[in-house]
């Protein structure tokens, strides 16, 4: 079960939500600011209506205690207690009368703590409050204002829950045209980076085409240049990037083609000499055979002929000479590398080659194990090794030549090192980078890399490497245990 994934919004999208997201954080600390002038704005008028009530309320005690007193009787100590003076009933009259003091409630207290007298609750905006947590941030504390009236207390308590309700109705009215900006903002926002971005559609339909698989697969689509600096750059390098990717393909499909022909030339060398082998074999092997025959039929029956005798012993000696000189024609056209193996081969062809040229040492190592070895591969290493003793005998002036066989990761690795006078101009080894690029070319055929260097000490080495697909761990691990010497 797949697990699809998370649908994410496009790039428009985040680009507007981040603009809105910022704007939103700058209206925050302006509303942060607005608020810090609201809660100063508040107490001040709220101080403000508290000093004129204040002031008034003064002058209205001072007015009642300078009044006459006349048609009531003047009350008892008894009764002086129960009841307000005349004086202060006129006075809590005039307040019942006044109402509601701005911004302020009106409290009236006996000397005993009673509560003679409460202004009524609020008109404007009545049966409504700011929520508490607006209240808490907005609204000042005031301390209460004490007035001594004879015998009453006249408390003034500054109330805000006005000016706050006030100003909570214009933060909800300012929330509502922030949130309103906002979607527009973030409306414009997108719609203009989706026409400022609209060549990056061109950019991903070029990427979709350059990478598409199969018999689309191309590297033709380039991009026009853009209004915007940065979208020039990106054209101008996905324009230059697309020409280097079909230089390096017709590069690639001319270096395959190149390998197919040198595939096909060695291919074509190698029945050539097959068919030669064969005419050889068929032709003048059989013929050769045939007249040495008949030398060694002549030479019996001449015995007491000395002349006949001994022109028929030379005939059969030139003839043995001559057979050996096929076989190893024979031998070089068509090494038997896949008859008997690898190794036997090159321990034949070495065994032969010690005998020609006594003078020079040879040293042969293979460590083959049991992996079954392509034949192409086998007579590659053939041939290069021919080559390779060539080389050695006409232009090395060498002591002792050392070859090594082996597998390495994954490869088929020949190793031709000698110790004769390394590599010198072409014009003093004449005929030598014929055979050195009929090495290369073979090598390139089969995919193979092969590296030509002088030694330190004097001497040329010669490096091959084939891929052998057929190797294997186990084949690997049977090299790796097993080791033939000469």
């Amino acid at each position: 079960m797949s697990i699809l994934p998370a649908h994410r919004p496009s790039l428009h999208t985040r680009i507007s939500l981040v603009l809105t997201a910022l704007a939103a954080t700058l209206l925050l600390a302006l509303g942060g600011l607005w608020l810090h002038g609201v809660r100063g704005a508040v107490h001040e008028e709220v101080e403000a209506a508290t000093r004129v009530s204040e002031q008034w309320l003064a002058a209205l005690v001072r007015e009642e205690r300078g009044a006459p007193v006349t048609g009531a009787a003047v009350p008892s100590r008894a009764t002086e207690a129960a009841q307000p003076s005349p004086g202060e009933a006129r006075l809590i009259a005039h307040l019942r009368a006044l109402g509601r003091i701005r911004a302020n409630v009106l409290e009236v207290v006996a000397p005993s703590g009673e509560r003679l007298y409460v202004s009524p609750p609020p008109t404007y905006k009545a049966g409504r409050a700011a929520p508490a947590w607006f209240a808490a941030l907005a609204e000042p504390q005031f301390a209460p204002r004490r007035i001594d009236a004879g015998g009453l207390t006249l408390l003034l308590h500054p109330d805000a829950s006005r000016a706050v309700l006030d100003a909570w109705d214009d933060l909800a009215a300012m929330a509502g045209w922030a949130a309103a900006l906002l979607a527009l903002l973030f409306v414009g926002v997108r719609r203009a980076l989706a026409r400022a971005l609209r060549p990056l559609g061109q950019v991903v339909a070029a990427l979709d085409r350059t990478a598409r698989r199969g018999a689309d697969f191309r590297f033709d689509a380039r991009l026009p240049s853009g209004d915007a600096p940065e979208l020039d750059r990106l054209a101008r390098a996905f324009n230059g990037m697309a020409d280097r990717l079909a230089q390096a393909v017709d590069e690639n499909v001319r270096l395959e083609a190149d390998r197919e022909v040198a595939r096909r030339l060695q291919a074509g060398l190698e029945d050539e000499r097959r068919a030669i082998a064969r005419e050889l074999h068929d032709e003048l092997a059989q013929g050769i055979t045939a007249v040495r025959a008949l030398a060694g039929a002549i030479a019996q029956r001449t015995g007491e002929q000395p002349a006949l005798f001994s022109s028929a012993q030379s005939i059969v000696a030139v003839t043995g000479e001559m057979q050996d000189g096929v076989r190893a024609i024979l031998q070089r056209l068509r090494p038997a590398a896949a008859a008997d193996g690898l190794a036997a081969a090159l321990q034949r062809h070495c065994a032969g080659w010690r005998t020609q040229q006594p003078q020079i040492e040879l040293d042969l190592r293979c460590a083959l194990g049991d992996a079954p070895l392509r034949e192409a591969n086998a007579q590659a290493v053939l041939r290069i090794v021919q080559e390779g003793l060539t080389n050695v005998v006409r232009h090395a002036g060498a002591q002792r030549v050392d070859i090594r066989l082996g597998l390495a990761d994954g490869c088929l690795e020949l190793v031709i090192a000698d110790d004769g006078r390394g590599l010198a101009a072409p014009s003093q080894q004449r005929g030598c980078g014929l055979g050195l690029t009929g090495m290369a070319e073979r090598v390139a055929a089969l995919g193979g890399e092969l590296n030509i260097g002088s030694r330190a000490g004097g001497g040329v080495c010669v490096v091959a490497r084939l891929p052998e697909p057929s190797l294997s761990s186990g084949a690997l691990a049977a090299h790796s245990a097993s080791e033939d010497h000469p």
